[in-house]
């Protein structure tokens, strides 16, 4: 409403498009966490959403982080996490950003092939390597198998070859994709874990780490932690002096975030003519483009990289937040701000006729790779993030956590 009225007085940008981030949820869904999978460390994915209240929330509850860079390492370890609650789990890196990593005291790090041996033998001889293998990632959103993870195949000879080098290998990782929507790939997972575990004392190594990776999904994930608990109890029953740790990501954030969008334009057909006779809709297709100041460009990148599909819902209509239920509705579809064409946000949905330009839409959501892969293409600027602690349960522990962190930061 305030944006309306700026909007109306002049300001600049007034109506521009914005988050709001409940730091409330995150916390529940750690003590969700906690609670399903109590001797799992999570170890937050910063690429998923590198929000700094997010990770000092997260620092504060004490997770740790799973970083994929440099510049993600950085940005943990200037909350003053300790670089021991850090695993840089990117297999392939440059040989400057594990230099960098060395120095930064960041010992723990994933490796999926023999060049990179090589690159950490030269310049971090004293990492604790994790080997990454591969696993199904068939019935997730992202299949990082294509890119990442060793075969079972290929262990023995790239274990050996540590050996060979003088480095600690300490464990196994392995990663079902991002986005799993079928939990039984963590059971599949976890057998194959076992074997290079076996593998690994064969080489001469006694793994002591176990990395569960990602893939976790808030609305399976009580199924998902009960199969992952009993593939972990089936095969690695003594797990005497063994680390298990997890890298959530969207699990944590994709429902602590919503969108709010102006409506800046629309396209219609013109109005019939008094007397004509009304012309016959398609109910199937969209007959108002409504655009609006965010688009794929911008938070919405997630519809291109992570096969995200938002929808939306009428944030304020003429003015009021009450939408009446008996509103006519209209087949539409909503767009971006830039001059792409492929900036299509939805290419069908169900909205009021009588939505206008100044009317907000909302999408909720909009936490996970979205805020942190959106870029000023066409000079639109990044839509800022405005923070709540909710009214609900957790609100009081997340603004006593952040102060704790606070005062503690302080006090170094």
């Amino acid at each position: 409403m305030r944006a309306m009225q700026l909007a109306l007085d002049g300001e600049s940008d007034a109506e521009k498009a914005f988050f709001v981030a409940d730091l409330s949820y995150v916390f529940r869904q750690h003590e969700r966490w906690q609670k399903c999978l109590p001797g799992i460390e999570p170890f937050f994915a910063v690429k998923c959403n590198p929000d700094p209240y997010v990770l000092r929330l997260l620092a504060a509850l004490g997770t740790g982080f799973d970083c994929a860079s440099n510049g993600e390492i950085s940005q943990v370890l200037r909350l003053g996490v300790d670089p021991s609650r850090i695993i840089y789990a990117n297999p392939c890196k440059a040989t400057s950003f594990i230099r960098g990593s060395a120095k930064s005291g960041v010992d723990m790090m994933t490796f999926d092939n023999t060049d990179e041996l090589y690159k950490i033998a030269r310049v971090h001889p004293g990492a604790k390597l994790v080997v990454r293998i591969l696993t199904d990632d068939s019935k997730s959103l992202c299949r990082l198998g294509l890119k990442f993870g060793a075969p079972l195949v290929s262990v023995p000879a790239l274990l050996a070859k540590a050996k060979e080098l003088n480095l600690d290998v300490i464990g196994v990782s392995f990663h079902v994709g991002s986005g799993c929507y079928d939990s039984s790939a963590f059971a599949d997972a976890v057998m194959r874990a076992r074997a290079a575990f076996d593998m690994g004392k064969e080489a001469g190594y006694a793994f002591t780490l176990l990395d569960v990776g990602g893939g976790f999904e808030d609305g399976t994930f009580e199924a998902t932690a009960s199969i992952l608990t009993d593939a972990i109890s089936r095969y690695f029953p003594n797990r005497e002096g063994l680390r298990i740790i997890a890298e959530p990501g969207r699990y944590y954030v994709s429902k602590a975030f919503s969108l709010a969008t102006n409506i800046i334009a629309r396209r219609a057909p013109p109005e019939p003519e008094k007397g004509s006779q009304d012309v016959e809709m398609d109910p199937e297709q969209p007959s108002v483009m409504y655009y609006i100041n965010d688009g794929v460009y911008g938070a919405f990148n997630c519809i291109l990289f992570d096969h995200q599909t938002p929808q939306p819902y009428v944030l304020s209509l003429s003015g009021s937040f009450h939408v009446p239920a008996s509103v006519p509705l209209r087949a539409s579809s909503v767009w971006g701000p830039t001059c792409d064409s492929i900036d299509c946000v939805c290419s069908i949905t169900q909205l009021p006729e009588s939505l206008q330009v100044g009317d907000w839409l909302a999408f909720d959501n909009m936490g996970a790779y979205t805020v942190c892969a959106a870029s000023q293409f066409n000079g639109f600027e990044v839509s800022n993030v405005i923070y709540t602690t909710g009214g609900g349960a957790g609100a009081a522990e997340v603004r006593r956590a952040l102060k704790m962190f606070v005062d503690e930061a302080v006090d170094v």
